[in-house]
């Protein structure tokens, strides 16, 4: 993503830059003018100092010889000095005694006025002015300046002893010579001087951005230009990108820790792409492991299942079998007898019921074999009511031994459900199974068939003693048994429970009591391919 101007680093470098440097060339700038005017100023004074002593070294003489019409002469051609504003002399009173303009003279001045504030602003008048204490500024309406400077005549040896005796030697001031000269000159040199410094600083700030600007894309914003590069290639994968900066200061160092980590990262992502790799297999072995050991552990449930029938069996073979076995003896001694033909009859009928014993016997032993025969996870389109029959023909005499009575109510008689008709007819015997041993001789189980909400359901209720509170959570845990002789493998629940689950239908216990339980499958009438097939 490309960063606007006033968005890149470089560029807020170059205007931080830029302004503290022309705020500091203003400040110099300013510094500056200032100092020039307070030097033009001063010197200027010096000089104006200097005329005023000029102005009375000319005048002193015709002053000793009291020469008025001649000082002012002097005073008058003075005055046309270009710079000259005007020239006063003051006698101690206050009044113009000489002056460039006639017509103030004889004129008197306040004694609180600007003129003799500097000397009179105290009780007693200063006989003593430094040369700052001399100048007051003045600016008339049009804004032009002047510069007053007021210079005392002082009552010298030559004044008072001359022939004119006007003054005795106890008086220190005679009066006050006043010089008042123009600084339109100065002005216009620190305006010119102001002008040209400024036009100088802009040149200057101008030039050392460009500069500045020039050093920093060289030094800076290229260097952060290609860590940005090196960065965008990372983020989109590249590993393998290096930047390649020769600098020996921050950014190059920088980016010798870029390239360090984009190498140490690079490293990790191949360790991890093999891990995974390697982790995917791993994860295929192991889930062929628990596979072949859940099918071991279904297998086993049947084998245990058949345990528990083992002795309905024996004693259900048995009986066909002793009837076999006497007819067939029957049959024998009645054929090495000389037979009347109305016998013959009784012979086919010895016969026919030795047939259907041995049908009988044979599709025990058939059931059984199925029910035992490890099958495939094929699914198929099954009547859900035909495996409940055969898992109640193989537990009928289970039943009947135990003289427990079996109630059927399935409503409709037919439901169709895809699933795998052998593991389904497991779980639901080994729910059987469990109700049988958990009610007394003389019980009875119920066995509901419905629809509800696109589910085949089926609720065993038995009349057992119920599940306890402790243990209704972990009854479908593995080896989790209630049993007290511990003759139960513990898998039972837990195998119908995966059973179910992987039909993707419900199990669950619905209601339990001291009077009995009732456990709640639920197989979906379809299966979730064909839902979103529908969808």
């Amino acid at each position: 993503m490309k960063n606007s101007f006033f968005n890149r680093l470089s560029s807020k470098l170059i205007i931080i830059i830029s302004i503290t440097l022309l705020t500091l060339i203003i400040i110099q700038t300013t510094l500056a003018v200032s100092t020039l005017r307070h030097d033009l100023i001063s010197a200027f004074a010096q000089n104006t100092y200097r005329f005023s002593e000029i102005i009375k070294n000319a005048t002193l003489y015709e002053m000793k010889e009291n020469n008025k019409n001649d000082i002012s002469e002097i005073v008058k051609h003075i005055g046309q000095d270009k710079g000259l504003e005007s020239v006063r002399i003051y006698d101690k009173k206050g009044t113009v005694v000489y002056s460039v303009d006639s017509s103030e003279i004889n004129i008197n001045v306040d004694i609180n006025s600007g003129s003799c504030n500097p000397c009179h602003a105290s009780s007693k008048p200063m006989e003593k002015l430094s040369i700052e204490d001399r100048l007051k500024f003045e600016e008339d309406s049009a804004g032009n300046r002047s510069l007053v400077l007021l210079n005392p005549i002082e009552n010298s040896v030559d004044c008072y002893t001359a022939q004119c005796h006007a003054h005795d030697n106890s008086v220190k001031v005679l009066g006050v010579l006043e010089v008042k000269v123009s600084l339109a000159n100065i002005d216009q040199i620190v305006e010119t001087n102001v002008i040209s410094v400024v036009e100088q600083s802009i040149l200057g700030t101008v030039f050392i951005a460009v500069l500045i600007a020039i050093l920093i894309n060289i030094f800076v914003n290229k260097p952060i230009k290609k860590i940005n590069a090196g960065i965008e290639e990372l983020s989109n994968g590249n590993l393998d990108y290096k930047i390649i900066l020769d600098s020996k200061d921050e950014l190059g160092n920088v980016a010798v820790q870029f390239n360090d980590m984009a190498a140490k990262l690079d490293k990790a992502y191949k360790e991890i792409k093999d891990w995974n790799e390697t982790l995917n297999e791993r994860i295929i072995e192991k889930t062929e492991e628990l596979k072949s050991v859940y099918n071991q552990v279904i297998q086993i449930e049947k084998l245990a299942s058949l345990g528990k029938l083992s002795a309905t069996v024996a004693h259900e073979l048995n009986n066909p079998l002793e009837g076999i076995l006497t007819y067939s003896k029957l049959i024998s001694k009645k054929i090495k007898k000389e037979q009347k033909e109305s016998e013959f009859t009784n012979i086919l009928n010895f016969l026919e019921l030795i047939s259907d014993e041995s049908a009988r016997c044979g599709k025990i032993v058939k059931d059984l074999l199925l029910f035992s025969h490890s099958d495939n996870d094929e699914m198929i389109q099954t009547d859900f009511i035909t495996i409940i029959e055969k898992s109640i023909t193989l537990i009928h005499h289970h039943l009947e031994l135990n003289k427990i009575k079996l109630i059927k109510d399935f409503n409709p008689d037919s439901i169709l459900v895809k699933c795998n008709s052998q593991k389904i007819q497991q779980a639901i015997m080994s729910l059987l199974i469990n109700a049988v041993e958990s009610i007394n001789e003389g019980g009875k189980i119920l066995l509901k068939v419905s629809v509800e909400n696109n589910y085949a359901v089926l609720r065993v209720v038995d009349e057992g003693c119920g599940i306890s509170e402790e243990a209704l959570p972990n009854i479908f845990e593995p080896f989790y048994t209630t049993k007290k002789d511990k003759s139960g493998t513990g898998l039972g629940l837990s195998v119908t429970y995966g059973i179910i689950q992987s039909h993707k239908g419900i199990i669950e216990v619905e209601e339990t009591s001291p009077g009995g339980t009732t456990f709640k499958i639920g197989i979906p009438l379809k299966n979730l391919e064909e839902k979103q097939n529908e969808l």
